[in-house]
């Protein structure tokens, strides 16, 4: 009569789990109700080599990155490119019509055909008074004052000439040119706009994108375990060892070449605490635009690690747990602590495995600690595969 009712109970619950739940599910309290172990895949842990990829966000600029600033003030006569147009360096970007400078100009070539008349006349008082003297006609002294007047105009007509060379400077500051090579940004200002030398925004900016800077940031502690990696009794020599590093763009995808980490801030940022790396990398067609956000992909090769699919935990607590094989065929919930995600969705194991420990690889929702399974066992390079591909 017992076997009767037993028998009737797993029917039943049976017919609710085929209605309601998943085909492991149901398998596991069928297991569980007829008093038998459920089967679960198992693989044993071991150590691999692999590559840890670190990303950090970065912002993007060209080598070259130059606000052009009118010098003088006038309005915006004429506009001779587009925004994201590619330009040499010298070529004309903008005139600006300050008919000021014009006028010092010409007030300055007349103040030196002033001074040149002036000094014609003092020259020729000098040359006057010379004979005169020689015959002891008049005084030394007047030739002395002669000669006075004479060096004074002269320094008058080198005054008036610098005048024309500084106004001919100021005109020449109404024609703005790139001083780079490089893309012309945004133009903020129309034709017809007044513009001053003191404006907060720049009439355009000229970014030289042949190569482009990524700065990025490390923390304190960052930055140790960074300098601890690689050899080198210097930061320099550090920096020759540091590999290629990849860039990750806004949309997911990885840049098409490597750049190189060129240089590290030797002050941390009181206010941050990080302080600032920059890495450079080729930008031939242009992708890379100023001003862009991406993230510096850092690559760590490391041997001898202990690794385990993402899939094999679980979180609980903010901690992550995996199921271990113990004896019995029990199995046994056990804290971990990872690392870094590597390529293929394995975590590295820092603390609470060890090679050779036989761990749940997935399924396990319904397991409690100290459950005996019936375990399937896995071919371990299988499991591991995808980290070699």
């Amino acid at each position: 009569m017992k076997t009767t009712i037993r028998l009737s109970i797993i029917l039943f619950l049976g017919a609710i789990l085929a209605s309601c739940g998943g085909k492991d599910e149901k398998a596991a309290a069928l297991a569980a109700a007829a008093g038998q172990p459920q089967a679960y895949p198992i693989f044993t842990v071991n150590t691999q080599s692999t590559t840890l990829d670190s990303d950090y966000p970065a912002t993007i600029e060209g080598i070259e990155n130059v606000d052009i600033r009118p010098k003088v003030d006038g309005f915006i006569e004429k506009i001779y490119v587009d925004e994201g147009a590619l330009v040499k360096r010298g070529q004309l970007l903008f005139l600006i019509n300050a008919p000021q400078y014009e006028q010092q100009v010409r007030t300055a070539r007349a103040a030196i055909s002033s001074a040149e008349a002036d000094v014609n006349a003092a020259q020729l008082q000098v040359n006057k008074t010379k004979p005169l003297v020689d015959k002891d006609i008049i005084s030394k002294y007047e030739l002395e004052s002669a000669q006075l007047t004479l060096q004074s105009k002269r320094a008058m007509l080198s005054q008036a000439k610098a005048a024309l060379v500084n106004a001919n400077v100021n005109l020449g500051y109404t024609r703005i040119t790139s001083p780079v090579d490089g893309v012309v940004g945004a133009i903020p200002f129309k034709t017809g706009s007044l513009v001053s030398g003191t404006s907060a925004q720049p009439l355009t900016t000229v970014s030289n994108t042949n190569k482009v800077y990524a700065y990025f940031s490390l923390n304190e502690k960052q930055l140790l375990d960074f300098s601890n990696l690689y050899k080198g009794k210097t930061l320099s020599e550090q920096m020759k060892n540091i590999p290629p590093v990849g860039l990750v763009l806004a949309d997911g995808s990885t840049y098409a070449q490597n750049g190189k980490i060129e240089s590290i801030n030797s002050q941390i940022n009181t206010g941050t605490g990080a302080v600032s790396l920059r890495a450079t990398f080729p930008n031939p067609i242009a992708l890379l635009k100023n001003g862009a956000s991406a993230s510096v992909r850092i690559p760590q090769h490391v041997n001898d690690v202990i690794l385990i699919p993402q899939k094999s935990t679980t979180d609980l607590q903010g901690k992550k747990f995996v199921y271990i094989l113990g004896d019995s065929a029990k199995v046994i919930s056990t804290p971990v602590e990872v690392m870094q995600v590597t390529k293929g969705k394995f975590y590295v194991v820092t603390k609470g495995l060890k090679a050779g420990d036989k761990v749940v690889l997935e399924g396990f929702q319904s397991l409690r600690d100290g459950t005996k399974i019936k375990p399937q066992e896995l071919n371990t390079d299988s499991v591991y595969a995808e980290i070699k591909k």
